[in-house]
């Protein structure tokens, strides 16, 4: 056992952490799709409301952990922590670490008692007022469940911020999917007898076993805990000072959530799980070729500035987002033409509203992958102000979108998708803008014809989607799994057969590993035992 975490917790370069994450991002998402198929034959068929309820009673506790805890990690932390380490100040370092534990245990312990008192005039009030009383008391129950969850999270966040630092990123990609998976097995155990609320018990376990795969990633580290705050330290007076921006920035996406989901309950019984659903689907892509990627490079990002190298910033910056963006074309299109087979194979309903806000959100996808590394930029340099007050206007104009357009006598519940499109788009022009101005680097040439290249790529994926779509369409018949695999399957690949083909046409740098890999895997030699 001690052998396999000491391999498990070995430093990974950028490439297998990548590959690391992205490949324990998927298996989560896997995970999270079997869990909202089973949320939606168990109770959302049966009585779409009681979903309603469950997604609604996690949005105060989202809104906690993201709004006090969430900006201290992660990019507000991982930089101070890279300095400290540049400097083979150990000791700063676990006092640093044992600080933010400590006050952000007190903070989140009182936020969980204020959830758990105040859960239901929360829920009545803000979040769902047109709950019925049935659903708000599942709601209720949920949620003063899940009261401890902000406060599991925040520490399992802190222990991977310092996992991350290190190059560690074993457990702090695993740790997430026992979360799910405890969410799954609850539907199983306490169907029967809880219903939907079994699912909170399900989500508590979930949390609590998320911290505890954590704190494994920290063996090895010679970790040191200080039983006290150290305000006076300057590092951690500079995480604190880095932390309302940040915080601020986390709380009102979680206020944005929170009007999403208030209007799309406003729309009737199933329009929150719609919407849900959808947003599930979308934040597939996001996380594999996003956050996976931009966390991998992050460390990589603060480590070249504390060694005051900022060329070799600029050139891993540029090569992350060059090939973030080329990643993510092909998704985007296989997305769009192929979001009803995705709908009807993942939830194993027909369910057509899944697929028309998908549809919509396929614009945010691609924005919201270029956002992960384009934020990072500025964390990077410790600044979080600029995403923060770009975030401020951006949301605004999609809380505004959101009351306009998601009305029955509007485009209803695919309107929260336009609405958010609009946001990612306005959201990313408006940060790339600020970067132009502040970094002359950045407007050369050579970067601007190689996104050129890949957009013009995009246009021959574009045609190979529309045309296997036409030759595959998706019929009314079309429900047994093996025929929608199949069907997306064949579209799937032939588009992104073609973004490879046409991208070394095009002279794609990005397209040559990928070329190579899957050489050494088809033409692998292979070994005859005789």
């Amino acid at each position: 056992m001690k052998r396999w975490i000491n391999r498990a917790n070995t430093k990974l370069s950028f490439g297998n952490a990548t590959m690391l994450l992205i490949i324990v991002a998927l298996l989560g998402q896997v995970l999270g799709f079997f869990r909202n198929r089973l949320l939606v034959a168990n109770f959302a068929k049966t009585d779409p409301g009681s979903t309603d309820a469950f997604f609604a009673a996690f949005q105060i506790p989202d809104f906690f952990f993201f709004t006090i805890a969430a900006g201290a990690l992660g990019v507000a932390f991982i930089p101070i922590l890279s300095d400290r380490l540049q400097k083979g100040d150990r000791k700063g370092l676990w006092e640093i670490t044992s600080s933010l534990f400590n006050l952000l245990t007190i903070i989140m312990f009182f936020a969980a008692i204020i959830i758990f008192v105040f859960a239901r005039p929360l829920l009545s009030n803000i979040v769902a007022p047109n709950l019925t009383p049935e659903q708000l008391d599942q709601a209720t129950q949920i949620m003063r469940l899940v009261a401890l969850n902000p406060l599991f999270f925040t520490l399992s966040g802190i222990v991977t911020s310092v996992q991350q630092t290190f190059g560690r990123f074993f457990f702090y990609a695993i740790a997430p999917l026992f979360y799910n998976l405890a969410i799954i097995f609850s539907i199983y155990i306490f169907k029967q007898d809880l219903g939907v609320v079994g699912l909170g018990v399900g989500a508590l376990i979930g949390g609590s076993l998320q911290l505890l795969v954590a704190t494994m990633g920290m063996w090895g580290l010679g970790f040191r805990y200080y039983f006290h705050i150290n305000f006076k330290s300057t590092d951690f007076k500079k995480v604190m000072n880095a932390l309302p921006a940040r915080s601020i920035d986390q709380g009102i996406d979680s206020i944005n959530s929170i009007v999403e989901t208030n209007r799309a309950i406003a729309l009737g019984k199933g329009p929150a799980t719609w919407y849900n659903l959808s947003t599930t689907l979308m934040h597939v892509p996001v996380m594999l070729f996003g956050t996976a990627i931009s966390t991998a490079a992050f460390p990589r990002l603060t480590e070249r500035l504390s060694q005051n190298r900022p060329d070799l910033f600029h050139k891993e910056f540029f090569k992350v987002l060059h090939l973030m963006i080329w990643l993510a074309m092909p998704v985007v299109v296989v997305s769009y033409f192929a979001r009803g087979y995705l709908a009807r194979i993942i939830f194993g309903e027909p369910i057509p509203e899944v697929a028309l806000i998908f549809g919509f959100l396929c614009v945010a996808i691609l924005f919201r992958i270029i956002y992960t590394i384009v934020s990072r930029y500025f964390y990077a340099q410790k600044d979080t102000k600029t995403p923060l007050f770009v975030s401020l206007f951006a949301i605004g104009i999609n809380i505004i979108l959101a009351y306009t357009l998601a009305t029955k006598n509007s485009y209803g519940i695919a309107g929260l998708a336009i609405a958010q499109s609009i946001t990612a788009v306005v959201e990313v022009v408006l940060l790339f803008i600020i970067m132009f101005i502040r970094d002359r680097y950045l407007l050369n040439a050579k970067f601007w014809l190689s996104i050129l290249r890949i957009f013009s790529v995009t246009g021959f994926s574009v045609v190979a989607a529309f045309i296997m779509v036409s030759l595959l369409p998706l019929e009314v018949t079309d429900k047994g799994f093996a025929t929608l695999v199949f069907k997306f399957g064949a579209i799937a690949i032939a588009t992104i057969s073609v973004h490879i083909t046409m991208s070394l046409i095009f002279g794609l740098e990005e397209a040559k590993p990928v070329v190579r890999k899957i050489r050494q895997i088809l033409f692998r030699p292979v070994k005859l035992e005789i």
